[in-house]
């Protein structure tokens, strides 16, 4: 087997799921990040969440503006306007939506026996999927589901505050999916030294 962590930032509303990021990491030593160029940048902008903790860490243009708008306290009102916020389009690591399709098939498909690793990944398996459409669309090689580090967490009786704890780069998905890497293969030492 050959796992692949990954993880995605996302917009969701309770309806839609629309990708903002992707990270991704090979156990082959390979690593892909992407940001969408098509995410809906004006919907982003007015999630106070997204722009104090996933904004920071992409590739945008109006930084001055989000900076400004970060001195702000979170509770307050009301809160500035971002101006010209949104994806760096100069900045190679971001793409259009068919672009990171293809470039996240074809980084699958160069492993094979794939096993897919993410942490609380039933929205980031959604995501991943709908690169490519409904999931009866998922390209030969991508798996139709992901692992959840989590869940193998509690299998091996783990809590939360156990886990290795990630040091930077929170809600940056190469950032995340690097630490899911970390807490995957740390998962699996312990469950190979309760084996034995």
């Amino acid at each position: 087997m050959t796992a692949i962590d990954y993880d995605l930032e996302f917009l969701e509303d309770g309806r839609t799921i629309e990708l903002i990021s992707i990270g991704m990491v090979c156990d082959d030593g390979r690593e892909y990040y992407a940001v969408n160029s098509e995410a809906p940048w004006d919907r982003i902008r007015g999630n106070d969440w997204l722009v104090r903790n996933v904004l920071p860490s992409l590739p945008i243009t109006g930084r001055t503006s989000l900076d400004s708008y970060l001195k702000v306290p979170t509770n307050s009102s009301p809160k500035p306007t971002l101006i010209m916020v949104g994806a760096d389009t100069t900045d190679t690591r971001v793409k259009p939506h068919w672009v990171i399709a293809n470039e996240v098939r074809d980084f699958i498909q160069a492993a094979s026996d794939v096993e897919l690793w993410a942490n609380y990944g039933a929205y980031d398996h959604v995501a991943l999927a709908q690169l490519w459409g409904p999931m009866i669309a998922l390209p030969d090689g991508v798996p139709m589901f992901t692992h959840d580090i989590q869940q193998e967490a509690r299998r091996l009786a783990f809590d939360w505050d156990d886990l290795p704890k990630q040091e930077t780069g929170e809600h940056n998905a190469l950032a995340d999916a690097r630490h899911n890497q970390t807490v995957r293969r740390w998962l699996a030492g312990q469950a190979w030294r309760g084996a034995s």
